[in-house]
């Protein structure tokens, strides 16, 4: 039998390096169509440029590039997760948008993501169930859990991209009334609106990083010749945050009726800081109804061990007596 087995596994060992050698070749040849394919990408970039970013930010094309295969392999993997329908669809690019990625394949890779999230944790909710030994487990105890953390793995990317979102919208709010206060020196000095904005993105370029990158690139848009209603529309509904969506609305109003936009800036700076005041005087108005629930849970019973433990300590040693 040994005999036997020692000789079918010499006459397997041509057939595993021909496998071998054609699994070589095929990754060789994928290799080179790959590089070809990216050469020619940049050289029709380069012949005809889509946009000025793709000259003047080589960079991004090169972390593009570098991350294509990933983005390719989510691409391919997120079809059952996509929304069906152009209006999910456009929400879903909203969401997105609001938390800063912009990218045409942003929804297909958080849908990807989505999926892999939920294969990985089924995996791993598999393998908890089957650790499983207690004999007092029953099976609907077992699918129980294996429903629950596989349903963690599944809304896991959605909580995940709403905190990066309420993080980014939260920094634009505090950060707006600063860049209108600049943005209106600069427009009472002169400027017009395109350089004010400019002027505002290098000014708070290291204070305000989203901000300068949400206006940098509306100003790009405006340099590029899109009109500026579907410019100041399309910050106020990238950026998700309601002021810049009412002071995009104003500007789009003082620029078909004529009026000052420098005025115009001046009152939302205002509203702005009415609106932040009030925010402030409501959080401190609940401080005292929040700061109630640790006094009773934490601070109390061992105010009252302290004061009360001695005494009744005296009253049980003289009832003892």
């Amino acid at each position: 039998m040994i005999l036997f087995a020692v000789a079918g596994l010499t006459e397997l060992v041509p057939f595993v390096v021909f496998g071998g050698v054609v699994l070589a070749i095929w990754a060789v040849l994928s290799m080179i169509s790959d590089r070809n394919s990216r050469m020619s990408d940049r050289l029709a970039r380069q012949v005809r440029p889509q946009s000025l970013a793709d000259i003047e930010a080589p960079n991004v094309t090169k972390k593009t590039e570098r991350f294509q295969g990933i983005t390719e392999m989510a691409k391919a993997i997120s079809e059952p997760m996509m929304p069906k329908t152009d209006l999910e669809q456009s929400e879903l690019k909203v969401k997105l948008a609001n938390a800063g990625f912009r990218s045409e394949s942003a929804a297909a890779v958080y849908s990807g993501i989505r999926l892999a999230c939920l294969g990985l944790f089924a995996v791993i909710s598999l393998l908890y169930v089957l650790s499983i030994k207690d004999p007092e487990v029953s099976l609907m105890g077992k699918a129980k859990w294996f429903i629950i953390i596989t349903g963690c793995g599944f809304y896991l990317p959605t909580v995940v991209l709403w905190y990066i979102r309420t993080k980014r919208q939260q920094e634009i709010f505090l950060t707006l009334p600063d860049a209108l206060d600049l943005m209106v020196v600069c427009v009472e000095s002169g400027l017009g609106l395109d350089a004010a904005m400019r002027k505002v993105c290098e000014e708070m370029r290291d204070h305000a990083k989203v901000l300068g990158e949400e206006i940098a690139l509306a100003n790009f848009q405006l340099q590029m010749g899109r009109p500026k209603r579907e410019v100041l529309h399309d910050l106020g509904v990238r950026t998700g945050v309601d002021d810049v969506r009412s002071l995009a609305a104003i500007l789009i109003q003082a620029d078909r009726f004529g009026s000052s936009v420098a005025q115009a800036l001046r009152v939302q700076s205002d509203s702005m800081r009415t609106r932040r005041r009030q925010l402030a005087e409501e959080k401190a108005a609940k401080t005292a109804v929040q700061m109630l629930f640790p006094l009773i849970l934490f601070i109390f019973p061992s105010i009252f061990v302290v004061l009360v433990g001695p005494a009744a300590i005296k009253i049980m040693e003289t009832i003892l007596k």
